[in-house]
């Protein structure tokens, strides 16, 4: 048969489909109508499985699966147009509204901002990228990071999330369950490596090579070919190489920046150890309170959902049908439950679009639980 008329034969199929399509929209709005006066759930697993078992006995034995893929797709975006329909105002998207009605227009250039670690670490110089004068608080570790924000003693908190090479700070993740905080802004920083030891030191001379266990991945090809020289994990790049200024030993060097060398007067004995030299590290900027400004176009969240099977895909599913595309997807072990997890998104959206508020709200109904980390730019 000639394709022309095969085609205008699928043409006319679609029409039908379609006008079948939205016939079955409306009766399902009308569904979602009454199970508001009834008080009842969109999902109904039961009778979602019976129509499924009809369509594969229907569909025959070639069609089936694919008439099932089908059909769960269609049962995906009928749900979300429901739960658009049934969505009711929760506590987030109360919150959501009143910081739009007053959004900020500039990110402030001066603040209290509490970094890791001590001055020429790379959190410090993602901190005056983010702020151009910051007022800088330094703490040994993440947490107290995370405590300096939280209590109010800084205004802002300045973290690594992940790094291009090395992967994602768990370290970060899992303090994010235990801490109330909001992202306001996101940066990508280049990171250079450099080994660093005492004027006068060779490279033949260093037996141990101290720094951040993050950056001490991002170099591990240098350090696979010197298995001789002893590895030893520091909580931060610029107190290594501070350790190593101050220290009486001539027989030890530091991974860390070029700026910690004019720093602490140290002598660079290799520059870009990095395995890759497009090495990049995200770090979000935290604060206690919602912040909103105009432009933000990325958003995180928290959550965790029912522990059933298809439960995470019905949930990616709701992003999937409004078109929302998903950066990333980071999984925590949720501590005391076995092979439970705590789900970390990152999106491509703003809470300024009255859609993205509805999607949320869909998703705060459907998670067993979630938090609104932020709505922010990343720069």
């Amino acid at each position: 048969m000639d394709l022309s008329v095969l085609r205008e034969r699928i043409n006319d199929i679609d029409d039908q489909m379609v006008r079948l399509f939205v016939e079955r929209m409306q009766v399902a709005a009308e569904i979602a109508g009454t199970k508001a006066e009834k008080n009842l759930p969109v999902l109904d697993l039961r009778r979602e499985q019976a129509v499924l078992q009809k369509v594969m006995e229907n569909a025959g034995e070639e069609f089936e699966i694919y008439a099932h893929k089908l059909y769960q797709t269609l049962f995906d975006v009928s749900k979300s147009y429901q739960s658009g329909i049934l969505a009711r105002e929760t506590d987030l998207s109360r919150e959501i509204k009143a910081n739009l009605e007053n959004p900020k227009f500039e990110f402030p250039r001066k603040a209290v901002v509490a970094c890791q670690g001590v001055e020429g670490s790379f959190a410090s110089r993602a901190c005056d990228r983010i702020f151009g004068m910051p007022s800088k608080m330094f703490f040994s570790n993440f947490e107290s990071v995370f405590q300096a924000v939280e209590s109010g003693l800084c205004k802002y908190g300045v973290l690594p999330i992940e790094n291009s090479s090395a992967g994602s700070v768990t370290e970060v993740y899992d303090l994010m369950a235990k801490h109330k905080f909001y992202i306001v802004k996101s940066l990508k920083l280049h990171i250079n490596h450099a080994l660093l030891a005492k004027p006068g030191v060779k490279l033949e001379d260093v037996h141990e090579i101290i720094s951040h266990s993050q950056a001490l991945q991002q170099c591990s090809n240098f350090l696979k070919a010197h298995p001789g020289i002893k590895v030893t994990i520091f909580e931060n790049t610029a107190t290594a190489a501070k350790y190593v200024a101050e220290s009486d030993r001539t027989d030890i060097a530091a991974l860390s920046s070029t700026d910690c060398a004019k720093l602490y007067g140290l002598h660079v004995l290799m520059d870009g150890m990095q395995n890759n030299e497009n090495n990049y590290t995200r770090f979000i900027c935290i604060t206690k309170e919602m912040e909103l400004f105009a432009g933000s176009n990325k958003i995180s969240l928290m959550l965790s959902v029912d522990h059933r099977p298809g439960s995470l895909h019905e949930l990616i599913g709701k992003f999937a049908c409004r078109g929302i595309n998903l950066c990333k997807l980071e999984s925590r072990p949720i501590p005391g439950k076995d092979f439970e997890f705590r789900f970390y998104f990152d999106l491509d959206g703003s809470v300024f679009s009255p859609e993205m508020i509805m999607v949320l709200k869909d998703i705060e109904q459907a998670a067993e639980s979630l938090s609104f980390l932020g709505c922010y730019s990343e720069v």
